[in-house]
């Protein structure tokens, strides 16, 4: 960041100097225009650079979902629109991390854990082990042990994988900590394995892990993956409730940011310093017809103004006021809505432009005012199973369905499909956006979709 402030002044100063030159007869006026000319393409460039965003973290560059890539193809297919594949040795679910010219995923051959790292041009660059695994195929055809998406600060990237191997790495792939979670937390008793994903914040990586005898929520330093704190976390849920397949989740507003950890019947805030519980979002899983099942899978959605809260299984949704303090339920002045029904079971919510959208596993969309929670529309889209997020780029929503088809819808408060699309593949692992390209990890391949440069 200094470096690219002290280009800035340096070429804003260049530029002072040749709007001088211009009534200076000491000066070559021309010398001084030609320079100016310079100094402006310059901080064009410079100021280019500085916007371009790459996909580091399972929802993006802002944790929300969406990108800022334009040109990015409505259609497509294994013929059309599709830069680039490349086989992959084993299965995953990971989302993909993109970082300039690499991509990092993990996938699991056989027993074995691996993170991978391929360019940006299809071709893999390197491999890290992370041990065996004695969990297969997750629900028969699920997913596996490599599900958790890996994150990137620009220097080093971070995974974490189903057996509890947490890692840090550089962009080449030397390692720099690796320890297992579950001999440092205790051995997850959870029914279908650690899926959780870890977030990067600032100097923190930070993981939920709550299962059945264990609720940790936990802050690491990312350079050398010591801990911070860890704090356990509360609650009367029981049963199948007590685990949790949500992800940790960053709210921040550019001041201010608070960590909130999802599920056993609970949203809670946490505070970033020692882990301390700033709020708990309850009623839930009501006590009266309390469901036992009700396990959570979707992550909230955090943005400065708003957090939207999912449950599981067709449950309630809210939409909580960032500023909320304290325990919260039905009617609180802190919710700023709440619908009963019509939760996403795994996707996660997604807002823009003042409109919350919610696909549903079948392929329902939803779409809600942000504000009230007032219902647009429920739009059967592909029917089929939805793991993945859905994902805004280029002014267009991408769903993506475990069997391949992706359909392509206009955002807006009426509903419009754009395209529907196909894959000869399966598809849980949410799209991420880069260098001009939407890269897809599908269970037997990675993908480049995108427009051919001429």
């Amino acid at each position: 960041m200094m470096r690219f402030l002290s280009l800035r002044c340096l070429i804003l100063g260049m530029m002072i100097l040749a709007h001088m030159a211009i009534d200076n007869p000491f000066f070559s006026y021309r010398f001084f225009s030609y320079s100016r000319l310079h100094a402006e393409n310059a901080l064009k460039q410079s100021e280019k650079q500085s916007e371009k965003q790459y996909w580091p973290q399972w929802r993006g560059p802002n944790n929300d979902g969406i990108s800022s890539e334009k040109n990015l193809p409505a259609e497509f297919s294994n013929k059309n629109n599709l830069l680039w594949s490349i086989d992959l040795p084993g299965m995953g679910s990971s989302t993909p991390i993109v970082w300039e010219d690499k991509i990092f995923i993990t996938y699991q051959k056989g027993t074995e854990l691996v993170l991978a790292c391929y360019s940006t041009l299809g071709k893999p660059l390197w491999n890290q082990p992370m041990g065996q695994t004695d969990i297969g195929k997750v629900r028969q055809d699920e997913g596996n042990a490599a599900s958790a998406t890996c994150s990137t600060d620009g220097k080093h990237v971070y995974a974490f994988v189903g057996n509890g191997e947490l890692g840090c790495f550089t962009l080449d792939g030397k390692k720099v900590w690796q320890f297992n979670t579950q001999k440092r937390y205790g051995k997850f008793n959870i029914q279908f394995g650690m899926h959780s994903t870890p977030i990067l914040y600032q100097d923190g990586l930070y993981l939920q892990l709550l299962y059945t005898g264990g609720a940790h929520v936990i802050a690491l330093e990312k350079n050398t993956g010591k801990q911070i704190w860890k704090v356990e976390r509360t609650s009367d849920g029981r049963a199948e409730c007590e685990h949790s397949y949500a992800s940790a989740m960053i709210w921040q507003n550019g001041k201010d940011a608070v960590l909130i950890s999802h599920g056993n019947d609970y949203a809670i805030g946490h505070d970033l310093k020692d882990g301390k519980e700033l709020w708990r979002v309850g009623d839930l899983n009501p006590k009266k017809g309390y469901n036992p099942t009700l396990r959570f899978v979707s992550t909230p959605l955090a943005t400065s103004e708003l957090i939207i809260i999912p449950t599981a299984k067709n449950g309630p949704v809210v939409a909580l006021d960032p500023s909320a303090r304290g325990k919260i339920g039905i009617g609180s002045k802190f919710e700023k809505w709440r619908i009963a029904h019509g939760t996403p079971d795994v996707p996660c919510p997604l807002l823009y432009n003042g409109l919350v959208y919610l696909c549903k596993e079948n392929g329902n969309l939803l779409c809600l005012d942000a504000k009230t929670g007032q219902l647009y529309y429920d739009q059967r889209t592909h029917g089929g199973r939805y793991r993945a997020s859905p994902v805004l780029a280029d002014g267009k929503i991408f769903l993506t369905c475990r069997d391949g088809t992706i359909t392509v819808v206009k955002p807006g408060k009426e509903f419009e499909r754009l395209a529907e699309n196909r894959l000869n593949d399966d598809f849980t692992a949410s799209p991420a956006f880069a260098n001009g390209q939407m890269i897809l990890h599908g269970f037997k391949k990675l993908y480049a979709i995108g427009y051919k440069k001429q």
